[in-house]
């Protein structure tokens, strides 16, 4: 198993829910320059939608995430 160490710390979208230990979803991450898809496992439930960071890379383009609120979020560039 190769890990992706380049997608921890990242930040993403579900596009598919997770179940929690019930079964994965899937995430949209911006990586490289762009963005790529991986399937996603969480510790409980998640919506698609659900803001996450991707805290662990399981290989084979399967990640951990956590739910994420950017706290810069809302505040105007200067």
């Amino acid at each position: 198993m190769t890990q992706d160490e380049h997608v921890i710390g990242c930040m993403g979208v579900l596009t598919v829910g997770t179940r929690g230990s019930a079964g994965p979803g899937e995430v949209q991450v911006q990586v490289r320059g762009g963005t790529e898809a991986f399937i996603a496992w969480s510790l409980e439930p998640l919506p698609k939608g659900t803001a996450v960071l991707v805290i662990e890379s399981r290989g084979h383009r399967a990640v951990d995430v956590s739910p994420w609120d950017d706290p810069l979020a809302g505040i105007p560039d200067t």
